[in-house]
Protein backbone atom coordinates (compact mmCIF):
# COMPACT_ATOMS: atom_id res chain seq x y z
CA UNK A 1 0.00 0.00 0.00
CA UNK A 2 3.16 2.23 0.72
CA UNK A 3 5.01 1.30 -2.52
CA UNK A 4 6.71 3.96 -4.54
CA UNK A 5 4.83 5.15 -7.88
CA UNK A 6 5.41 3.27 -10.79
CA UNK A 7 4.51 6.39 -12.56
CA UNK A 8 6.39 9.32 -11.39
CA UNK A 9 4.42 12.65 -12.64
CA UNK A 10 5.95 14.53 -15.53
CA UNK A 11 8.03 17.37 -14.11
CA UNK A 12 5.88 20.01 -16.56
CA UNK A 13 2.29 20.09 -15.08
CA UNK A 14 -0.17 22.64 -13.39
CA UNK A 15 -0.61 22.08 -9.68
CA UNK A 16 -4.77 22.12 -9.33
CA UNK A 17 -4.28 21.71 -5.44
CA UNK A 18 -6.84 24.76 -5.17
CA UNK A 19 -9.40 23.10 -7.85
CA UNK A 20 -9.08 19.69 -6.08
CA UNK A 21 -9.93 20.98 -2.32
CA UNK A 22 -13.07 23.28 -4.13
CA UNK A 23 -14.33 20.16 -6.16
CA UNK A 24 -13.75 18.00 -2.60
CA UNK A 25 -15.80 20.47 -0.36
CA UNK A 26 -18.57 20.56 -3.34
CA UNK A 27 -18.63 16.51 -3.15
CA UNK A 28 -18.27 16.65 1.10
CA UNK A 29 -21.40 18.81 0.61
CA UNK A 30 -23.11 16.62 -1.67
CA UNK A 31 -22.88 13.95 0.62
CA UNK A 32 -24.20 15.80 3.23
CA UNK A 33 -27.15 16.50 1.07
CA UNK A 34 -27.69 12.74 0.65
CA UNK A 35 -27.12 12.60 4.32
CA UNK A 36 -30.45 15.20 4.49
CA UNK A 37 -32.36 13.16 2.40
CA UNK A 38 -32.51 10.22 5.43
CA UNK A 39 -34.35 12.01 7.82
CA UNK A 40 -36.67 13.71 5.19
CA UNK A 41 -37.78 10.35 4.01
CA UNK A 42 -38.40 9.29 7.34
CA UNK A 43 -40.81 11.70 8.37
CA UNK A 44 -42.24 12.65 5.04
CA UNK A 45 -43.30 8.73 5.60
CA UNK A 46 -44.32 9.59 8.86
CA UNK A 47 -46.58 12.50 8.24
CA UNK A 48 -48.24 10.32 5.35
CA UNK A 49 -49.48 7.59 7.30
CA UNK A 50 -50.98 10.45 9.82
CA UNK A 51 -52.47 11.92 7.21
CA UNK A 52 -53.60 9.01 5.87
CA UNK A 53 -54.61 7.61 9.59
CA UNK A 54 -52.40 4.18 8.88
CA UNK A 55 -48.97 2.23 10.26
CA UNK A 56 -46.21 4.14 9.06
CA UNK A 57 -44.36 1.74 6.56
CA UNK A 58 -41.21 2.37 6.57
CA UNK A 59 -40.14 -1.02 4.75
CA UNK A 60 -41.08 0.37 1.52
CA UNK A 61 -38.36 3.91 1.63
CA UNK A 62 -35.85 1.59 3.33
CA UNK A 63 -33.79 0.72 0.02
CA UNK A 64 -33.99 4.13 -0.73
CA UNK A 65 -32.31 4.88 3.01
CA UNK A 66 -29.54 2.77 2.45
CA UNK A 67 -28.70 4.09 -0.70
CA UNK A 68 -28.83 7.80 0.16
CA UNK A 69 -26.62 7.10 3.53
CA UNK A 70 -24.11 5.14 1.92
CA UNK A 71 -23.55 8.04 -0.92
CA UNK A 72 -23.65 10.51 2.23
CA UNK A 73 -20.84 8.19 3.88
CA UNK A 74 -19.13 7.99 0.42
CA UNK A 75 -19.27 11.45 -0.96
CA UNK A 76 -18.05 12.88 2.15
CA UNK A 77 -14.83 9.98 2.61
CA UNK A 78 -14.40 10.83 -1.45
CA UNK A 79 -14.58 14.95 -0.71
CA UNK A 80 -11.99 14.61 2.26
CA UNK A 81 -9.45 12.29 0.03
CA UNK A 82 -9.91 14.95 -2.94
CA UNK A 83 -9.02 17.71 -0.56
CA UNK A 84 -6.20 15.95 0.34
CA UNK A 85 -5.01 15.25 -3.68
CA UNK A 86 -4.95 11.63 -2.44
CA UNK A 87 -4.79 9.17 -5.68
CA UNK A 88 -7.18 6.79 -4.79
CA UNK A 89 -9.59 10.03 -4.13
CA UNK A 90 -9.48 11.30 -7.90
CA UNK A 91 -9.72 7.78 -9.67
CA UNK A 92 -12.51 6.57 -7.49
CA UNK A 93 -14.86 9.96 -7.84
CA UNK A 94 -13.32 9.78 -11.75
CA UNK A 95 -15.21 6.61 -11.75
CA UNK A 96 -18.30 7.89 -9.72
CA UNK A 97 -18.95 11.08 -12.00
CA UNK A 98 -19.03 9.07 -15.16
CA UNK A 99 -21.33 6.37 -13.84
CA UNK A 100 -23.53 9.50 -12.35
CA UNK A 101 -23.08 10.54 -16.09
CA UNK A 102 -24.26 7.79 -18.23
CA UNK A 103 -27.33 7.00 -15.89
CA UNK A 104 -28.18 10.49 -16.07
CA UNK A 105 -28.19 10.37 -20.22
CA UNK A 106 -30.17 6.82 -19.69
CA UNK A 107 -32.10 8.51 -17.51
CA UNK A 108 -33.33 11.19 -19.95
CA UNK A 109 -33.91 8.91 -22.81
CA UNK A 110 -35.89 6.97 -20.83
CA UNK A 111 -38.29 9.96 -19.57
CA UNK A 112 -38.26 11.16 -23.27
CA UNK A 113 -39.95 8.19 -24.26
CA UNK A 114 -42.20 7.42 -21.10
CA UNK A 115 -43.46 11.16 -21.25
CA UNK A 116 -46.30 10.70 -23.03
CA UNK A 117 -47.13 7.79 -21.07
CA UNK A 118 -47.20 9.55 -17.77
CA UNK A 119 -49.44 12.05 -19.56
CA UNK A 120 -51.78 9.43 -20.38
CA UNK A 121 -51.56 8.21 -16.68
CA UNK A 122 -52.45 11.47 -14.85
CA UNK A 123 -54.63 12.24 -17.10
CA UNK A 124 -56.87 8.75 -16.29
CA UNK A 125 -56.08 9.55 -12.59
CA UNK A 126 -57.98 12.75 -12.28
CA UNK A 127 -61.61 12.69 -11.12
CA UNK A 128 -64.45 12.40 -13.26
CA UNK A 129 -65.81 15.34 -14.83
CA UNK A 130 -62.65 17.32 -14.24
CA UNK A 131 -61.66 19.62 -17.57
CA UNK A 132 -58.54 18.13 -19.46
CA UNK A 133 -55.46 19.37 -18.37
CA UNK A 134 -54.34 22.53 -20.29
CA UNK A 135 -51.75 21.63 -22.96
CA UNK A 136 -49.34 23.99 -21.19
CA UNK A 137 -49.86 22.66 -18.04
CA UNK A 138 -48.88 19.16 -19.78
CA UNK A 139 -45.44 20.92 -21.17
CA UNK A 140 -44.03 21.93 -17.81
CA UNK A 141 -44.98 18.60 -16.37
CA UNK A 142 -42.80 16.83 -18.85
CA UNK A 143 -40.19 19.89 -19.23
CA UNK A 144 -39.86 20.22 -15.42
CA UNK A 145 -38.45 16.76 -14.41
CA UNK A 146 -36.61 17.32 -17.79
CA UNK A 147 -34.41 20.16 -16.69
CA UNK A 148 -33.99 19.10 -13.45
CA UNK A 149 -32.59 15.37 -14.88
CA UNK A 150 -30.73 17.71 -16.91
CA UNK A 151 -28.97 19.61 -14.61
CA UNK A 152 -28.57 16.87 -11.71
CA UNK A 153 -27.70 14.14 -13.67
CA UNK A 154 -25.64 15.60 -16.84
CA UNK A 155 -24.55 18.88 -16.39
CA UNK A 156 -23.44 18.75 -12.92
CA UNK A 157 -21.38 14.84 -13.59
CA UNK A 158 -20.22 16.26 -16.18
CA UNK A 159 -18.09 19.21 -14.76
CA UNK A 160 -16.87 16.82 -12.31
CA UNK A 161 -15.64 14.65 -15.36
CA UNK A 162 -14.10 17.07 -17.33
CA UNK A 163 -12.24 18.31 -13.71
CA UNK A 164 -11.06 14.79 -12.44
CA UNK A 165 -10.18 13.50 -15.90
CA UNK A 166 -7.46 16.16 -16.64
CA UNK A 167 -3.88 15.25 -16.65
CA UNK A 168 -2.75 18.18 -14.54
CA UNK A 169 -5.41 16.94 -11.99
CA UNK A 170 -3.80 13.60 -12.16
CA UNK A 171 -0.18 14.69 -12.03
CA UNK A 172 -1.08 17.14 -9.12
CA UNK A 173 -2.21 14.21 -6.93
CA UNK A 174 0.39 11.80 -7.90
CA UNK A 175 2.93 14.84 -7.03
CA UNK A 176 1.26 15.32 -3.12
CA UNK A 177 0.15 11.48 -2.68
CA UNK A 178 3.79 9.78 -4.41
CA UNK A 179 2.98 6.29 -2.91
CA UNK A 180 0.93 2.63 -4.70
CA UNK A 181 -2.70 3.08 -3.80
CA UNK A 182 -5.53 0.23 -4.29
CA UNK A 183 -6.82 2.54 -7.18
CA UNK A 184 -3.63 2.14 -9.21
CA UNK A 185 -3.26 -1.67 -9.16
CA UNK A 186 -6.32 -2.67 -11.64
CA UNK A 187 -7.07 -0.20 -14.88
CA UNK A 188 -9.68 2.01 -13.61
CA UNK A 189 -12.37 1.14 -16.68
CA UNK A 190 -12.01 -2.48 -15.10
CA UNK A 191 -12.12 -1.11 -11.39
CA UNK A 192 -15.27 1.10 -12.31
CA UNK A 193 -17.09 -2.76 -12.52
CA UNK A 194 -15.51 -4.40 -9.64
CA UNK A 195 -16.51 -1.29 -7.22
CA UNK A 196 -20.20 -1.51 -8.31
CA UNK A 197 -20.41 -5.30 -8.09
CA UNK A 198 -19.05 -4.96 -4.26
CA UNK A 199 -21.49 -2.73 -3.24
CA UNK A 200 -24.15 -4.90 -4.98
CA UNK A 201 -23.15 -7.47 -2.66
CA UNK A 202 -24.38 -5.90 0.76
CA UNK A 203 -27.46 -4.93 -1.16
CA UNK A 204 -28.10 -7.88 -2.32
CA UNK A 205 -28.01 -9.27 1.26
CA UNK A 206 -30.64 -6.71 2.13
CA UNK A 207 -33.29 -8.03 -0.16
CA UNK A 208 -34.63 -11.06 1.94
CA UNK A 209 -35.14 -8.55 5.04
CA UNK A 210 -37.10 -6.12 2.63
CA UNK A 211 -39.33 -7.93 0.03
CA UNK A 212 -39.73 -11.20 1.52
CA UNK A 213 -36.91 -13.08 -1.03
CA UNK A 214 -39.44 -12.09 -3.71
CA UNK A 215 -37.10 -12.85 -7.19
CA UNK A 216 -38.19 -12.48 -10.53
CA UNK A 217 -36.80 -16.29 -12.34
CA UNK A 218 -37.52 -17.25 -16.18
CA UNK A 219 -40.99 -16.34 -15.97
CA UNK A 220 -42.42 -16.27 -12.57
CA UNK A 221 -41.53 -15.30 -8.83
CA UNK A 222 -39.99 -17.41 -6.59
CA UNK A 223 -41.08 -16.64 -3.11
CA UNK A 224 -39.70 -17.52 0.36
CA UNK A 225 -36.55 -19.98 0.80
CA UNK A 226 -36.15 -20.49 -2.66
CA UNK A 227 -36.00 -16.54 -3.64
CA UNK A 228 -33.82 -15.95 -0.78
CA UNK A 229 -31.63 -18.99 -1.87
CA UNK A 230 -31.88 -17.05 -5.82
CA UNK A 231 -30.82 -13.78 -4.01
CA UNK A 232 -27.80 -15.09 -1.96
CA UNK A 233 -26.63 -16.96 -5.07
CA UNK A 234 -26.57 -14.02 -6.99
CA UNK A 235 -24.34 -12.00 -4.21
CA UNK A 236 -22.25 -14.81 -4.08
CA UNK A 237 -21.86 -14.52 -8.32
CA UNK A 238 -21.04 -10.81 -7.83
CA UNK A 239 -18.71 -11.13 -5.05
CA UNK A 240 -16.44 -13.60 -7.00
CA UNK A 241 -17.01 -11.44 -10.31
CA UNK A 242 -15.75 -8.43 -8.35
CA UNK A 243 -12.38 -9.84 -6.78
CA UNK A 244 -11.85 -11.41 -10.43
CA UNK A 245 -12.54 -8.37 -11.98
CA UNK A 246 -9.67 -6.22 -9.71
CA UNK A 247 -7.53 -9.19 -10.32
CA UNK A 248 -7.68 -8.88 -14.08
CA UNK A 249 -8.59 -12.52 -13.93
CA UNK A 250 -10.58 -13.27 -17.21
CA UNK A 251 -12.80 -16.13 -15.55
CA UNK A 252 -15.09 -13.47 -13.75
CA UNK A 253 -15.37 -11.81 -17.20
CA UNK A 254 -16.85 -14.79 -18.32
CA UNK A 255 -18.88 -15.61 -15.39
CA UNK A 256 -20.39 -12.01 -15.10
CA UNK A 257 -21.06 -12.37 -19.21
CA UNK A 258 -23.04 -15.09 -18.39
CA UNK A 259 -25.01 -14.44 -15.66
CA UNK A 260 -25.91 -11.21 -16.89
CA UNK A 261 -27.01 -13.17 -20.55
CA UNK A 262 -29.59 -15.54 -17.96
CA UNK A 263 -30.58 -12.41 -15.79
CA UNK A 264 -31.81 -10.38 -19.07
CA UNK A 265 -33.33 -13.80 -20.70
CA UNK A 266 -35.04 -14.42 -16.92
CA UNK A 267 -36.14 -10.61 -16.72
CA UNK A 268 -37.96 -10.48 -20.16
CA UNK A 269 -39.47 -14.17 -19.35
CA UNK A 270 -40.76 -13.02 -16.03
CA UNK A 271 -41.96 -9.32 -16.99
CA UNK A 272 -43.68 -10.34 -20.13
CA UNK A 273 -45.66 -12.56 -18.09
CA UNK A 274 -46.62 -10.52 -15.19
CA UNK A 275 -47.49 -7.07 -14.33
CA UNK A 276 -45.33 -4.46 -11.82
CA UNK A 277 -48.35 -4.39 -9.23
CA UNK A 278 -47.85 -8.23 -9.17
CA UNK A 279 -44.56 -7.86 -8.00
CA UNK A 280 -45.47 -5.14 -5.42
CA UNK A 281 -48.12 -7.49 -3.43
CA UNK A 282 -46.15 -10.06 -3.34
CA UNK A 283 -43.06 -7.81 -1.77
CA UNK A 284 -45.91 -6.81 0.81
CA UNK A 285 -46.51 -3.06 -0.10
CA UNK A 286 -49.47 -1.98 1.49
CA UNK A 287 -52.56 -1.95 -0.24
CA UNK A 288 -53.39 1.52 0.67
CA UNK A 289 -49.56 2.15 -1.66
CA UNK A 290 -50.57 -0.20 -4.25
CA UNK A 291 -53.75 1.52 -4.99
CA UNK A 292 -51.71 4.85 -5.47
CA UNK A 293 -49.00 2.75 -7.41
CA UNK A 294 -51.75 1.04 -9.64
CA UNK A 295 -53.23 5.00 -10.45
CA UNK A 296 -49.96 6.51 -11.68
CA UNK A 297 -48.46 3.30 -12.71
CA UNK A 298 -47.47 3.58 -16.79
CA UNK A 299 -45.04 1.12 -16.50
CA UNK A 300 -46.85 -2.60 -18.06
CA UNK A 301 -45.08 -5.53 -17.62
CA UNK A 302 -44.08 -5.73 -21.42
CA UNK A 303 -42.77 -2.23 -21.38
CA UNK A 304 -40.58 -3.34 -18.17
CA UNK A 305 -39.65 -6.52 -19.79
CA UNK A 306 -38.07 -4.95 -23.11
CA UNK A 307 -37.08 -1.56 -21.84
CA UNK A 308 -34.69 -3.55 -19.38
CA UNK A 309 -33.29 -5.59 -21.93
CA UNK A 310 -32.86 -2.68 -23.93
CA UNK A 311 -30.91 -0.98 -21.11
CA UNK A 312 -28.79 -4.32 -20.43
CA UNK A 313 -27.36 -3.56 -23.91
CA UNK A 314 -24.82 -0.52 -23.27
CA UNK A 315 -23.86 -2.84 -20.04
CA UNK A 316 -22.48 -5.69 -22.65
CA UNK A 317 -20.98 -3.23 -24.91
CA UNK A 318 -19.14 -1.98 -21.72
CA UNK A 319 -18.11 -5.32 -20.99
CA UNK A 320 -16.62 -6.10 -24.74
CA UNK A 321 -14.97 -3.12 -24.29
CA UNK A 322 -13.14 -4.19 -21.40
CA UNK A 323 -12.04 -7.26 -22.59
CA UNK A 324 -9.21 -6.20 -23.62
CA UNK A 325 -7.71 -5.05 -20.46
CA UNK A 326 -7.83 -8.75 -19.21
CA UNK A 327 -4.34 -10.97 -19.88
CA UNK A 328 -5.55 -14.24 -22.43
CA UNK A 329 -5.54 -17.73 -20.16
CA UNK A 330 -1.87 -19.32 -20.84
CA UNK A 331 -2.36 -22.78 -22.47
CA UNK A 332 -1.82 -25.73 -20.88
Amino acid sequence: MNEPAPNPPAVEFKDRKAGLVVFGVLTLLLGCLCGLFVPLMILAQTMAAKTTGVTPDYQTVLPAILTYGILAVALVWLGIGSMQARRWARALLLMFSWSWLILGVMALGVWAVMAPQFLKAVSAAMPAGQPEMPGAAKVVMVLIPLLMLTVMFVVLPGIWVVFYKSPHVKATCEAHDPVMRWTDRCPLPVLVISCWLGLGVPMMLTMPLLYHGVFPFFGDFLIGFPGIAAQMGLAVVWGYCARAFYKLDVRGWWVLVASLCLFTVSHVLTYSRHDLIELYQLMGYPEQQIEQIRKFNFMTGTTMAWGGALGMLPFFGYLIYVKRFFPRIPSP
